[in-house]
């Protein structure tokens, strides 16, 4: 006797899924184009197509703890042959920012994020932080506040005390997203047959994590791609530029907090030359990458990609626009677009979680996990 089994959509999920740039889901007609066209499906189980079948059905548990929502790069190609225009890449884009949301705590602050009426109160978080942390050095100093200031006090002392805490907050919170995502998308491989084994082994993930990094840096997946095939360059540029400055903090950091060598920093420094190559790259290239979404008007882009192209120009210029005031000896201009600076960095670290830019982290394990599993 055949069983039965019982479907219930979850018409939430599909409305949420819809909100975050995936309104088209519901043209597609399963004629299976977009599988047939991605450059990158893997030939065991390829996507989008089951995910476009899943996310139809509003079966979000197939969706969220499933790996290869993550392997698409969102190329376009699948989008632009389309003959129903359903966009499968952007649909997919769109579960992707579900997943984020899902696997990221706190919720509250999860489900603030991807909403514009909440950014007042995302960006007033840090202003009020700064704000305080510039009350306190006067409290506390008196009228040697301003001195103290203006000899880098804040710089050196307040704002690594805010930052650093801020940046292993943001890692707790993916390193306990992480734990639930692997064993979900290692569940969700063994249920569809995407891999034979058993138990997730340790070493054999930081093999195929050494692989996969290799495959990242030159960004493989992306030169596959055949309609945003030009995004390679404009993403190269701003990950190089995010290493690079990650280099340049670490040196700063070690410098004074260990070396005691206080700053500012001569320009012919090498690590200085680093610091303004990178903040260079990362505002052209952050231009490059609105530009590209600006052009493409077949591909949706919503208030979730926004935010992070704004928020990485905004780093990249106040970053280079503080260093320019400041060789320009313009002091107030020089304070006044530092402490939007800080606000932008506390905002990458803080949100980062939440965010667009955690599929830098999700789409590495992801990427790591298939490799590991040894899907080709």
């Amino acid at each position: 006797m055949a069983e039965k089994y019982l479907v219930e959509p979850d018409v939430g999920f599909i409305e949420e899924v819809a909100g975050l740039g995936g309104q088209d889901l519901k043209k597609c007609f399963q004629c299976a184009t977009c599988s047939v066209a991605c450059p990158i499906a893997p030939d065991n189980k390829p996507f989008p197509r089951k995910e476009m079948i899943a996310a139809g059905w509003g079966l979000k548990d197939k969706l969220v703890g499933n790996a290869d929502i993550w392997l698409c790069h969102n190329c376009g190609d699948c989008t632009s042959l389309c003959p129903r225009g359903a966009k499968p890449g952007d649909v997919l884009s769109a579960v992707r920012a579900y997943a984020v949301a899902d696997y990221a705590t706190p919720r509250a602050i999860a489900k603030m994020v991807p909403q514009p009426s909440k950014l007042p109160i995302l960006l007033g978080i840090p202003t009020v932080i700064f704000i305080i942390a510039a009350i306190l050095t006067k409290v506390i100093f008196g009228d040697q506040g301003d001195v103290i200031w203006q000899s880098h006090f804040i710089h050196n002392y307040l704002v690594d005390i805010i930052m650093i805490p801020t940046f292993f907050g943001a890692a707790g919170v993916f390193a306990l997203g992480l734990k639930r995502f692997l064993a979900d998308i290692h569940a969700n491989a063994l249920a569809e047959g995407k891999t034979t084994k058993e138990k997730i082994d340790p070493a054999g993930m930081v093999k195929a994590l050494i692989t996969v990094v290799t495959t990242v840096l030159k960004h493989s997946k992306f030169n596959e791609c055949g309609d945003n095939k030009d995004r390679s360059t404009a993403h190269m540029m701003v990950l190089y530029s995010f290493i690079g400055l990650f280099i340049v903090t670490n040196c700063f950091f070690i410098a004074e907090w260990i070396l005691h060598i206080e700053g500012p920093y001569r320009q012919i420094n090498p690590v200085k030359w680093l610091g303004n190559v990178s903040g260079v790259a990362l505002v052209i290239g952050s231009l490059l990458l609105i530009k590209n979404r600006m052009s493409k008007e077949d591909q949706v882009t919503s208030y979730w990609d926004w935010q992070l192209l704004v928020l990485v120009f905004g780093l990249g210029v106040t970053g280079m626009g503080t260093q320019m005031a400041r060789l320009a000896g313009l002091a107030g201009a020089t304070y006044f677009i530092y402490f939007f600076h800080l606000v932008f960095i506390w905002c990458l670290f803080a949100y980062t979680p939440f965010s667009k830019l955690a599929h830098l982290v999700y789409r590495t394990t992801a990427m790591t996990y298939m490799e590991w599993a040894e899907r080709k």
